[in-house]
């Protein structure tokens, strides 16, 4: 045996070398190293922590809220798209399957009937009524403004902070419609996740240092038409303003806080926050009502 050869190639046992990995030690061949700011490393210590130490997406690149950027940056957009629209078909097909995922306060289907609604603990239907629409053009109006308004924010906030700003959202807005609108009166519609958005949109354009007017502009003219009915289709108001306030105040909290170890915390911490205080509001109403 001869003591004086290199030690083979971990992945080429062949191939001898006199250069080790330095995180792993393991020698490697020339095809095998990859510079790194520290002599070579291979290949799955590369992978498996970029060279650093860490989990791989720790050296990811970042949007400004920290979250990854991903290679798709408008997924989750896409997908909430598809899920309204699924709904919206799967809907149409058995009309009756809506009911129990509107957003009604308290009523019974007739005397004598077993009471229903959220007062009677059906929370279900403070989000699943987010993902309902009434006709066509209800939908399709819906999913263009959250194609032009979401996309842009999903880019900016990374995926899992925007999906929050998206349900937090919804649910702010249809707080505020179980806590002002009549028990018996069905609400559904996107339209509160999607006001969100733009209120988060809004804080967004704040932190960038871009000009607010347009966005302004943009929110009072559909604040305006919350007031407005469009034929048989009563728009509500409380979720608009409700899902607004909401995701402005989610924005607040994951684009203000500077980077350090301590924005993951305050940006999560306020989403608990707000949903502490939308579940607040719907039991103040729930206890009115029972």
């Amino acid at each position: 045996m001869d003591t004086d050869r290199l030690p083979g190639c971990y992945r080429h046992p062949d191939r001898d070398t006199g250069i080790s990995c330095t995180r792993c030690q393991r020698p490697i061949c020339p095809e095998c190293m990859i510079s790194a700011s520290v002599g070579f490393q291979c290949p799955e210590c590369v992978r498996d922590g970029s060279g650093t130490g860490h989990r791989s997406s720790a050296n990811a690149p970042r949007t400004i809220a920290g979250g990854v950027v991903a290679t798709d940056p408008q997924l989750v957009t896409k997908v909430l798209i598809g899920l309204n629209a699924a709904v919206f078909l799967f809907c149409l097909a058995v009309p009756s399957a809506a009911r129990p995922l509107e957003l009604l306060g308290r009523y019974a289907d007739y005397y004598g009937a077993p009471v229903q609604g959220v007062s009677s603990g059906e929370y279900h239907r403070l989000l699943t009524s987010v993902f309902l629409h009434a006709e066509w053009w209800h939908v399709i109006g819906n999913m263009l403004a959250l194609w032009v308004i979401g996309g842009p924010l999903e880019a900016a906030l990374g995926r899992a902070r925007y999906l929050a700003v998206y349900l937090l959202s919804g649910l702010g807005g249809s707080a505020l419609v179980y806590l002002l609108t009549a028990p018996n009166v069905p609400t559904i519609g996107a339209s509160g996740a999607v006001f969100g958005l733009l209120g988060a949109t809004v804080v967004l354009a704040r932190r960038l240092r871009y000009e607010v007017r347009p966005v302004l502009v943009m929110v009072g003219l559909m604040l305006l038409l919350s007031f407005v009915s469009f034929g048989s289709l009563r728009v509500s108001w409380q979720a608009h303003v409700g899902g607004l306030v909401t995701g402005a105040l989610v924005a607040l909290g994951m684009l203000l806080p500077a980077a350090g170890r301590s924005r993951t915390l305050i940006q999560w911490g306020t989403c608990v926050v707000v949903f502490l205080l939308a579940a607040g509001v719907v039991l103040v109403r729930t206890a009115a009502l029972t």
